[in-house]
């Protein structure tokens, strides 16, 4: 075997290559893109913004309808305030209107109207002071009436509940029709005032 046939016997094969990759340099140009794609891109974008508008006007809204919301209450609270604000001072300001019996002072018997008429008691030589009505009776005695407002009872009858103090704020006549005061806001009339107590009726 001569020396040539050594070194070939000796050397190894190299395997078979499979293949190489090649790699783009930098001076390789992209591709253009198709007009189709060039309309997908645009469509694409013409979407995303006008989804962006959308979302935008949809923000303004409900910031617009929360804001009118904020002012309609505000409205409705100041409205519905002074609603019951005035709705309050013509409940407290009108007048009530309250029945006046003439009862005897010491029996709280229900007597005729006339007996707590200041002219009629005078008229018959009577007089009146600190809301009782006094009328002569004969031998130098009195007998006293005063009226009960609110009571309720006929004449000859105790009169039942009521109060002898004047309500401030109404409009208190007699059964028969007759004017003792006359009320209004802040207002509380003197005529047929009587001393302060309750009723003894039940």
């Amino acid at each position: 075997m001569t020396q040539d046939d050594n070194q070939g016997a000796q050397a190894p094969q190299e395997p078979p290559k499979r293949g190489t990759m090649r790699f783009q340099d930098s001076s390789t140009q992209a591709r253009q893109p198709s007009l189709a794609e060039q309309r997908a891109r645009q469509q694409a974008l013409a979407e995303q913004q006008r989804q962006e508008a959308m979302a935008a006007e949809a923000a303004r809204v409900a910031e617009k309808k929360s804001s009118t919301k904020k002012k309609l209450l505000i409205g409705t609270g100041v409205t519905v305030g002074l609603v019951g604000l005035v709705a309050t001072f013509y409940t407290v300001a009108k007048p009530k209107n309250v029945t006046a019996v003439c009862a005897a002072k010491d029996t709280e018997i229900i007597s005729d109207d006339n007996n707590c008429d200041e002219r009629y008691v005078t008229s018959h030589g009577g007089y009146h002071s600190g809301g009782f009505f006094f009328i002569p009776i004969g031998g130098g005695r009195y007998d006293s009436y005063r009226y009960n407002y609110g009571g309720t009872g006929t004449i000859g009858q105790r009169v039942s509940g009521g109060s002898y103090t004047a309500p401030s704020n109404a409009n208190v006549s007699t059964k028969s029709g007759k004017s003792v005061q006359r009320g209004g806001f802040g207002i509380s009339g003197k005529s047929g005032s009587g001393g302060s107590g309750k009723s003894g009726g039940s």
